[in-house]
């Protein structure tokens, strides 16, 4: 596409040395479009769990970017992630958000695909199209590469794009290994999904803000809602903070986890004491050890802390984003604790949480502060404990930062943008 903005506009859009951010990366139809094209066409996006394809012909509908997206698994088990688009006039191949199919047929003119993406089934081949259309070419576009890290499938549409691990990093692996070592885990059927009139980057740095909670969600705390509450540190300020810097923008920021707060989420954790297995003691290492709060894999995946929820800020428009909720459970858990988990994702996060509905409407509310004349001209101040931190070098471990409250990992998010805009 042709663009008004040079790579040096977007580089001068974060201010990462005074911590400052333009408010047009959050409203600007222009470079939204370019987000889609060098963010989402490019990066490695999320796109089901293992457990939501147990067999052949099993499907999950999402999307890369704005383009909805089929994750099938083929007759051999792999999984393929198909372009719901029929190659003929354009029509969805599948309408259904999930389900079984043994191939995929156009509902417009009839061309069928089968679960590799493969065209095997043209109305009329030799009458009207006398043989001569070669089907080996005509195929549903494909996802360039597809992989999975211990369930976690996802997909590239750049096939010079680094491999799926070298792209997790440490960082991002540790984020999966929050969940993925807790056992052997399953998503619960059925994703909330429900629409903000926010930019989708609004919602990702949000996961990290500890600043907000005790504004935005007083009266949240206050109705007791929880049936295991959060015990919180009398000076929010002074509560010990990790961070954790990644690769490609990946990130984990929050409240350290110590024996005290072990304790405190005993009650609402998956498996309360997972993170003592050797297997999650050797995953995680000694810095991941010491976080448990908000690891987000760039650029819109956020897993939750206790590792029952996956979240997908899904951007539908510069102003406009589609957030779906994932739930795990482990896969013989106990009914109590199913009970447990099931209560913390409806009534946390989604649609009907307790949180996320005052966050949506913070979203809301500051997108609609990046679209005027005057205060367009104005930055963003993302800057709060910015170079007042200890980076620590451990052999072994990534590098991470001892800290309080901050916009650290909010700041190397956009620093990241800008990155992955002007590659």
């Amino acid at each position: 596409m042709t663009t008004t903005f040079r790579h040096e506009d977007m580089r001068l859009m974060v201010d990462y040395e005074n911590g400052t951010v333009d408010r047009r990366i959050f409203a600007d139809q222009e470079i939204y479009e370019l987000e889609l094209e060098r963010i989402f066409a490019k990066a490695w996006n999320f796109m089901a769990h293992d457990s939501q394809l147990p067999n052949p012909g099993d499907f999950f509908m999402t999307r890369i970017g704005e383009d909805r997206v089929i994750c099938v698994r083929d007759n051999d088990g792999h999984p393929q992630v198909l372009v719901n688009t029929c190659r003929h006039r354009g029509n969805a191949i599948c309408r259904a958000d999930e389900g079984h199919a043994t191939s995929f047929m156009c509902t417009y003119h009839g061309w069928t695909y089968d679960l590799k993406g493969a065209l095997v089934g043209v109305p009329g081949f030799k009458e009207v199209y006398h043989e001569e259309l070669d089907r080996e070419n005509w195929g549903l576009i494909k996802a360039a590469q597809v992989d999975s890290y211990k369930g976690f499938i996802f997909a590239n549409m750049d096939a010079g794009a680094p491999s799926l691990n070298d792209y997790l990093g440490e960082v991002g692996r540790i984020g999966l290994d929050l969940i993925a070592t807790q056992g052997d885990m399953v998503v619960l059927p059925g994703v909330q999904k429900y629409t903000i009139q926010c930019n989708w980057k609004l919602a990702a740095d949000n996961v990290w803000d500890f600043y907000h909670p005790a504004i935005s969600h007083a009266s949240s705390t206050m109705s007791r809602w929880r049936p295991f509450p959060t015990i919180r540190p009398t000076n929010r300020f002074e509560s010990p903070h990790v961070v954790v810097l990644g690769e490609y923008g990946h990130a984990i920021s929050g409240p350290e986890v110590t024996e005290e707060t072990r304790a405190n989420q005993a009650n609402n954790a998956i498996h309360p004491d997972w993170r003592d297995e050797p297997e999650a003691k050797a995953a995680l290492g000694p810095v991941g050890a010491r976080v448990g709060n908000h690891p987000h894999i760039f650029p819109n995946c956020w897993l939750v802390p206790n590792g029952e929820q996956l979240c997908m800020r899904m951007p539908m428009g510069p102003t406009t984003t589609e957030i779906w909720w994932f739930t795990f459970i482990a896969a013989n858990q106990e009914a109590d604790r199913h009970a447990i988990q099931q209560h913390r994702a409806i009534h946390t996060f989604g649609p009907a949480g307790m949180l996320e509905t005052d966050d949506g409407e913070n979203w809301g509310e500051s997108t609609r502060g990046m679209t005027g004349v005057i205060s367009r001209q104005y930055p963003l101040h993302y800057a709060m404990n910015h170079r007042h931190d200890e980076v620590i070098e451990e052999e072994g471990a990534p590098a991470y930062i001892e800290t309080k409250i901050n916009e650290v990992a909010q700041l190397w998010l956009y620093k990241s943008w800008t990155e992955w805009m002007t590659v």
